[in-house]
């Protein structure tokens, strides 16, 4: 990856590898990174790049005093870290409206994390600006916190002196591939396919209803011009998808054939991640596998195996009828 020249570097250079660590998101820029915005202000340009061993002041200390504040990055580092998870978050909102919480949450994590930022702050060349005590200049350009400090830390130096709309205008362009990159791999932790599936039609013919069954027409209604003829029963059938209800069928016709079913796990070895597991079980009954499933909970790993089990036993359970397929 390359990046434009900026105005204390000439040409285009490659920037160096990152230290060993996590591993950072690496999207690709065809055209080079966004160019920085520039601060304005000398005072906030140096101390964007200062950091506190330049000083040395103690850090102990409760509060500066008014007519002598710290001049390192610290509290530029502060800001600049609040000012980079409201862009994003307002971001991953835009991007994925749908999206719940926790993941969103997952995303926002992986966008804005150390590695991540120490390989953009390392593709700007911002670390070569830094000032530091001598003793530890090799030691402190090298290090993944301190690159990462120092991107957030431009980012507070820039919001203080052009403000959020141009903060916005450099940081959107730039950070939209990292959170694609990271909305894929978040949804590979949760067990689903890296690119989303196509909107169920149900949902896109009624969408301000969220899912719910269509509007219901009146007798008069019927048949009149421009009003279609509803292909549903009065009153609907439930949206309830196909996949739902298995496993409590499935441990009913075990019971009427007075059959016990242990659930074996062993698989989930290996699958998923410790914040997002990957349940993999295996439904064993008489010592033969009926079925096997996996899912983000155990339940739900144990309703697909349920829905394998009952195939097994020459059930078929079929979806509503024009609501789901089968």
């Amino acid at each position: 990856m390359t990046i434009p020249a900026d105005s204390h570097g000439p040409g285009v250079l490659r920037a160096p590898p990152l230290p060993s660590g996590r591993t950072p998101l690496k999207p690709d820029f065809p055209d080079g990174l966004p160019p920085l915005p520039e601060i304005h202000s000398e005072q906030l340009r140096i101390q964007v790049f200062t950091h506190r061993s330049f000083y040395a002041r103690p850090t102990h200390v409760f509060e500066d005093m008014p007519d002598d504040p710290s001049p390192d990055n610290e509290m530029l580092e502060h800001l600049g870290d609040t000012v980079l998870s409201l862009v994003v978050t307002s971001l991953v909102r835009e991007l994925f409206p749908c999206l719940r919480v926790g993941p969103s949450t997952k995303i926002r994590a992986l966008v804005v994390g150390n590695p991540t930022l120490a390989w953009i702050s390392v593709q700007y060349r911002l670390p070569e600006r830094l000032r530091m005590h001598p003793a530890q200049a090799i030691t402190l350009r090298a290090s993944t916190n301190i690159q990462a400090d120092l991107f957030e830390s431009f980012v507070g130096g820039a919001y203080l002196d052009r403000g959020l709309d141009v903060i916005k205008s450099w940081l959107d362009p730039l950070l939209r591939p990292y959170l694609t990159d990271a909305y894929r791999i978040v949804r590979v932790q949760h067990g689903l396919s890296p690119e989303p599936e196509p909107p169920n039609p149900v949902a896109l013919a009624y969408p301000s209803i969220g899912g719910a069954s269509p509007p219901m027409l009146s007798e008069n209604d019927m048949g009149s011009p421009g009003v279609p003829t509803p292909t549903w029963s009065i009153p609907p059938p439930p949206r309830i998808p196909g996949n739902v209800g298995h496993l409590s069928l499935f441990n009913q016709h075990l019971q009427q054939q007075c059959k016990s079913i242990e659930w074996v796990y062993s698989d989930s070895l290996g699958e998923g991640t410790k914040t997002t597991p990957i349940w993999v079980v295996r439904a064993m009954v008489e010592g033969e596998c009926l079925g096997r499933g996996r899912g983000s909970t155990k339940k739900a790993a144990r309703n697909e195996a349920a829905k394998e089990g009952l195939l097994a036993l020459g059930i078929y359970v079929s979806a509503p009828e024009g609501l789901f397929p089968a």
